[in-house]
C-alpha cells in the first residue's frame, strides 16, 4: 500500500456516528469509576481521620483480586455466544451493578472505629470492582473490535476519550462539593450525597453502549468441543502466558502502567500541597484552586485527544506518543514554579502542557493496541481482545492501587499529620512537592525509552491486515475460536 493511501479509510470500516457516540457515552462511564474513586477516597483520611497506610491497602487489596478477575471476565467476554453478542449483556448488567454498589458503599455510618471503616470499605470495594470487572472488561474489548481500520481506530478512540474526558471536567470539584459547609453535615455526609448522584449516573448512561452498538465478532462461530471446567481453566492460563510473550503488548503495558500511574501519584499529593503549603490549611482556597487545576487540565485534554487523532494519522502513533509525553514532562517540571503560596495561581499555568500525557495516553494506546490484538490472531487464529484488554486494565488498576498505597506510605516518610492542620513542618511540604513532580517525570522518561523500540508500524499493520483478511474468507470471525 502506497503512502498516499494510507489516510484513506473504505466506506465500509468506518464506525457509523450513532455507534460512535453510544461506545464514547460507556468511556464516560468507565472514566467515571475510575477518576471518582480515588477523588472520594481523600475522605476516608481528610473525613474519618483514618491512617494514609489504611487508606493506601484499602486502595491496593482489591487488586489482587482483580488479578484473576479481570482476565477471567476477559476470557468469559470473548467465548460467550449469546443472541445479543459477546460483550453486550455483560456491560448491561455490569453498569447497573457498579452503579447501585458505588452509591451503596459510601453510606458509612457515624461513630464507629477506625477499624471498622477500615475492613468494611474494603470488604465494598472488593465487591464494586468485580461488578466494574464485569462492565469495563467487555466494554473495553468491545471497542478494540469495532473497526478492522488503522486510522479508524484512532479515531474512535480520539472521540470516545474526547467525551469520557467529560468526567474529568467534574472530578476535580468533588472535594470542594464533600467540604460544602451549607450543603452538608460535614464531608462524610457530602461523600454520601454524592455517591448516590454519581451512582446513578453510572447505572442510566452505562447501559447505552450495549443497547446501541453493533459487535463484529459477536456472531462467530465456538468450538463446540466439550472440554470441561478443567480444560477452560488449562486454555485460560495458556491464552494468559502467549499474551505476555506479545512484546509490542507488553511495551504498551509498561508505558501505560509508568506514565498513568506516575501522574496519579502526583495527583494525589496536589491537594495535600494545595491546602497545607498553599492554603495553610484552608480548605476553601485549596478546593477551588484544585478544581481550577483540574477543570484547566481536562478541557486542555479535550483539546489534547483530537489534536493526537489528527497528528497520529500523519505521523504514526509511536512518533505521536514520543512528542506528547515529552511536552507533558515539561508540565510537570513547570509545576515546581507554580507551588509558590505568594502567587498560587501560577500552578494553573503547568496544566495544559500536562494535559498532553493524560490526553494522548489511552487515546493511542487504545487504538495500538486494536493493533495488537490483530498481529495476535495472526500468530494464534484466535480473537482475544477480552483478554488483551483486560490484563491491559488491569495492570493500569494495579499502578491506581500502588499509587494510592505508595500516596500512603509516603505521606508517613514526609511527616505529614492531620491533626497538625495548617502547622504541618517545612520538610513535610517539601518532600510532598518532591514526590509530587519527580514520581510523574521519573516513570514517564522510562516510559519514552521502552516505546522508543515499538514495532508494529502502520505498514507492518496493513500487512497484518491483508494476511488475516485473505485467511478469514468472506467471514470475519472465521478465525475467531476459543482462547
Amino acid at each position: 500500500m502506497s503512502k498516499s493511501e494510507h489516510h484513506i479509510t473504505a466506506p465500509e470500516d468506518r464506525i457509523p456516528l450513532g455507534q460512535k457516540n453510544a461506545y464514547a457515552i460507556g468511556m464516560f462511564v468507565n472514566n467515571l469509576q475510575a477518576a471518582a474513586l480515588p477523588a472520594m477516597m481523600v475522605i476516608l483520611n481528610l473525613g474519618l481521620g483514618m491512617n494514609p497506610i489504611l487508606v493506601g491497602i484499602i486502595g491496593f487489596v482489591p487488586r489482587i483480586f482483580d488479578a484473576v478477575s479481570d482476565p477471567m471476565m476477559g476470557y468469559i467476554s470473548d467465548n460467550t455466544r449469546t443472541r445479543w453478542g459477546r460483550r453486550r449483556p455483560y456491560i448491561f448488567v455490569g453498569a447497573i451493578l457498579s452503579g447501585i454498589i458505588f452509591a451503596l458503599m459510601w453510606q458509612l455510618p457515624a461513630g464507629h472505629s477506625e477499624s471498622f471503616y477500615f475492613w468494611t470499605f474494603m470488604t465494598a470495594l472488593i465487591i464494586f470492582y468485580l461488578a466494574y470487572t464485569v462492565y469495563a472488561t467487555p466494554f473495553v474489548a468491545f471497542g478494540y473490535e469495532m473497526t478492522p481500520d488503522y486510522h479508524e481506530r484512532t479515531r474512535l478512540h480520539a472521540f470516545a476519550n474526547t467525551i469520557g474526558q467529560l468526567a474529568w471536567l467534574g472530578v476535580p470539584w468533588f472535594y470542594l462539593i464533600m467540604a460544602n459547609e451549607t450543603l452538608f453535615r460535614d464531608k462524610v455526609h457530602g461523600a454520601r450525597t454524592l455517591a448516590i448522584a454519581v451512582g446513578i449516573v453510572i447505572a442510566l448512561f452505562g447501559i447505552v453502549p450495549a443497547l446501541f452498538c453493533k459487535e463484529k465478532f459477536g456472531s462467530a462461530p465456538k468450538d463446540e468441543t466439550t472440554i470441561g471446567f478443567g480444560g477452560n481453566m488449562k486454555l485460560f492460563f495458556k491464552g494468559i502466558g502467549i499474551t505476555f510473550k506479545c512484546k509490542p503488548f507488553v511495551k504498551l503495558c509498561a508505558a501505560t502502567f509508568l506514565i498513568f500511574n506516575g501522574y496519579q501519584l502526583g495527583i494525589f499529593f496536589s491537594i495535600y500541597i494545595m491546602i497545607y503549603y498553599l492554603f495553610n490549611g484552608d480548605d476553601s482556597p485549596a478546593g477551588k484552586l484544585y478544581g481550577l487545576f483540574g477543570t484547566i487540565l481536562a478541557v486542555s485534554t479535550l483539546c489534547v485527544i483530537p489534536l493526537t487523532g489528527w497528528v497520529a494519522t500523519r505521523i504514526g502513533k509511536r512518533q505521536t506518543f514520543l512528542i506528547t509525553i515529552s511536552l507533558s514532562i515539561v508540565g510537570y517540571a513547570l509545576k515546581w514554579v507554580g507551588y509558590n503560596p505568594a502567587h498560587p495561581y501560577w500552578l494553573l499555568a503547568a496544566a495544559p502542557l500536562v494535559a498532553f500525557g493524560t490526553g494522548s495516553l489511552f487515546t493511542l494506546m487504545g487504538s495500538m493496541i486494536a493493533d495488537v490484538c490483530d498481529c495476535d490472531e495472526l500468530e494464534t487464529h484466535q480473537r482475544r481482545e477480552g483478554v488483551f484488554g483486560a490484563i491491559y486494565w488491569w495492570m493500569v488498576k494495579v499502578g491506581m492501587a500502588l499509587a494510592l498505597l505508595l500516596t500512603g506510605v509516603l505521606l508517613n516518610v514526609s511527616g505529614f499529620d492531620v491533626k497538625l492542620a495548617g502547622e504541618q513542618s517545612a520538610k513535610t511540604l517539601f518532600m510532598l512537592r518532591v514526590f509530587d513532580i519527580s514520581i510523574p517525570i521519573v516513570t514517564s522518561v522510562i516510559a519514552l525509552v521502552i516505546m522508543a523500540t515499538y514495532s508494529i508500524t502502520e505498514k507492518r499493520a496493513y500487512e497484518i491486515r491483508a494476511e488475516l483478511e485473505e485467511r478469514r474468507g468472506k467471514f470475519p470471525g472465521a478465525t475467531a475460536g476459543p482462547v
